[in-house]
C-alpha cells in the first residue's frame, strides 16, 4: 500500500515524476505502453480525490534543445486515452507556458 493512499488530494496539485520514455514507431505511435499503465493507479487516485497533476517526464537525451521527433506530445495525447480525459500538454517545462498550463486546473 502507498504511503499516499490515506492521503486526500483534494485541492492540491501533485507534481509526479513518471518514466514516460515509451518507444514510438516511425509515425509517433507507442509501441508499448507498459510504464505508461503502471502509472495508472497514482494519477487516478489524485484525479479522483480533486486534485491536479502535472507530470514530468523526457522522451530520449534531446541535449537541452527542442527535438519534435523527442517530443511528449503523442504520448499526451496517448495518456489522455488511457486516462478518459483531457490531458493538457506544456510545450516546455519552464516558462510562461508550463506556468499558465499548470494553473489550467
Amino acid at each position: 500500500m502507498s504511503k499516499f493512499s490515506n492521503f486526500n488530494f483534494a485541492g492540491h496539485k501533485a507534481l509526479v515524476r513518471v518514466d514516460f520514455n515509451v518507444p514510438l514507431d516511425a509515425s509517433f505511435n507507442i509501441t508499448d505502453d507498459t510504464r505508461m499503465r503502471a502509472t495508472l493507479p497514482t494519477l487516478r487516485k489524485i484525479l479522483g480525490d480533486g486534485g491536479s497533476v502535472i507530470l514530468m517526464s523526457h522522451l530520449g537525451r534531446p541535449k537541452g534543445k527542442v527535438n519534435p521527433a523527442m517530443s511528449l506530445k503523442p504520448v499526451a495525447d496517448h495518456l489522455s486515452g488511457l486516462l478518459g480525459k483531457p490531458v493538457i500538454f506544456a510545450t516546455d517545462c519552464v516558462g510562461p507556458d508550463a506556468k499558465a498550463r499548470s494553473e489550467e486546473h
